[in-house]
């Protein structure tokens, strides 16, 4: 089985609580969406949290256009790395506070470290994921790719910006033989965005006051906080 997890974004206790009730066995996956991070309360112990986690459960973190953010805001350099300039004005100054950025003597991105562990754990982030019958993605993918079959060559010809900030293609139909499951954008009511079988969404906006999800592969069985 496959457990994924949607949009996190600081919110500490939800994740706890998720993660603890998950019946994960051996042999089982949890594929994590991205967006660790920002508007949430707590970002910080989040990543400490998913570090210890990934100690006792296989997981695969992706990357979400939060973290790409956040790293870009920090100054690292990658094509996934983008749009720093607006990471402050989408909940980055929690994330910041959470790291104890603002108490610094000179708090700038330039002087900045992150906690021991947390730079690895940033840097191993994923742009995607597939699974034999499933594509795990944060947003989605190129919409110039959704008649393609093949995958390996849909996601190559997919940008960076596509796989991070992506809304127009996770309600559309595609030829691609897998089902994209991904996070990013939440629906007004906060409800999984079912469409099978070519993809499911599964951000219900646990930043908002909506619930913290995780779907079970292949039975679509949901667990909510």
């Amino acid at each position: 089985m496959i457990y994924a997890v949607g949009d996190i974004h600081g919110e500490i206790e939800k994740l706890k609580e998720l993660l603890e009730n998950l019946p994960v066995e051996h042999g089982d996956d949890v594929v994590f969406l991205g967006d660790y991070v920002d508007r949430g309360p707590d970002s910080r112990s989040v990543v400490d949290f998913l570090i210890d986690y990934q100690r006792k459960v296989p997981c695969v973190f992706l990357l979400g256009n939060h973290e790409s953010m956040f790293l870009d805001f920090l100054g690292w350099e990658s094509n996934l790395y983008f749009s720093g300039d607006a990471f402050l004005m989408n909940g980055g100054d929690r994330t910041l506070a959470s790291y104890g950025y603002f108490d610094l003597p000179d708090p700038c991105p330039e002087k900045f470290e992150l906690p021991p562990g947390h730079e690895a754990f940033y840097r191993n982030l994923l742009p995607y994921y597939v699974d034999t019958r499933y594509l795990f993605v944060h947003a989605g993918i190129s919409q110039e790719v959704m008649n393609s079959n093949d995958i390996s060559q849909a996601i190559a010809e997919s940008r960076p910006a596509d796989l991070l900030w992506n809304r127009n293609t996770g309600y559309l139909p595609h030829n691609l033989d897998v089902t994209i499951v991904y996070g990013h954008t939440p629906m007004p009511d906060f409800s999984i965005q079912w469409n099978r079988p070519h993809s499911i969404g599964i951000d219900t906006g646990a930043v908002y006051g909506g619930k913290l999800t995780a779907i079970r592969l292949p039975d679509e069985e949901l667990f909510q906080v």
